[in-house]
């Protein structure tokens, strides 16, 4: 039996702390995955923002691109899913890496489990202010023209962006509206998993649901069968998830 790794949301990039040194223990833990590790699912918003154009691609994230490419290269295979925070990714990653993209929710069958994965990102969340963001981040048009921009200035753009979109939200786990945050995700992710069950076909039940997003560190029963876990982020609170072929738990990471 294989390792398999479900990491999201460590946020590669984000000028928070010393980016620098996350990346590089981010990259570390990647190398030192075991020999026996099968597959590795990054379950996006890897990068904080990561835009590709024809022959230019964001900086920063040399050593774990390298770390990437290795697993790649002794035979573990890398499944990437898109974030809301790295969309745009076109060929680089699949060309050079090796890396295998899919779009949420996508079904996976491990050594007899199964499992459904995604970023979560959109799943639950139909809010029109929602919906109308991911048209325009979605939309060929605006991303040909925002390609026009000099990457000087695109990268700023969008660095600056995402560090606001992501620090101004987080107040604490103590703090009364994040409680209320992380209690309608439950509700939300719940009933969502549970209806999805209920549409598939007698024989094909989910026995596990993992997502990121939400930047939350939760596991939840579905009635009439499974759990959904949504991962922690690599920012206040590093976490992960490994399948040994029998089990599946979660483990926290330390950057010291």
């Amino acid at each position: 039996m294989g390792l398999y790794y479900f990491i999201a949301d460590t946020h590669l990039g984000l000028d928070y702390k010393d980016p620098e040194a996350m990346e590089k223990a981010f990259a570390g833990f990647l190398k030192n995955l075991p020999p026996q590790t099968s597959q590795v699912f990054l379950l996006g918003d890897i990068f904080d923002f990561w835009y590709e154009y024809k022959n230019v691609i964001p900086r920063r994230f040399t050593r774990t691109l390298g770390a990437l490419a290795d697993l790649a290269d002794r035979g573990v295979k890398i499944n990437f899913m898109n974030g809301n925070h790295d969309i745009w990714t076109y060929s680089y990653l699949q060309k050079e890496i090796g890396v295998e993209i899919f779009a949420q929710p996508w079904e996976v069958e491990i050594e007899g489990t199964r499992f459904c994965l995604g970023h979560g990102d959109g799943l639950w969340d139909k809010s029109r202010s929602y919906r109308f963001l991911q048209s325009i981040f979605k939309c060929r048009f605006l991303q040909v023209m925002f390609s026009a921009i000099h990457p000087r200035w695109a990268f700023s753009l969008g660095h600056g962006w995402s560090r606001h979109n992501r620090l101004t939200r987080y107040k604490g786990e103590d703090d009364e509206s994040q409680k209320k945050y992380r209690q309608k995700v439950i509700e939300d992710s719940v009933r969502w998993a549970s209806e999805y069950q209920a549409k598939l076909p007698d024989g094909k039940k989910v026995d596990h649901f993992i997502f990121g997003h939400y930047h939350l560190s939760l596991t939840n029963e579905i009635p009439g069968g499974g759990d959904i876990s949504i991962l922690g982020d690599w920012i206040h609170n590093p976490d992960y998830m490994v399948f040994d072929g029998k089990t599946l738990r979660r483990e926290h990471f330390s950057y010291s």
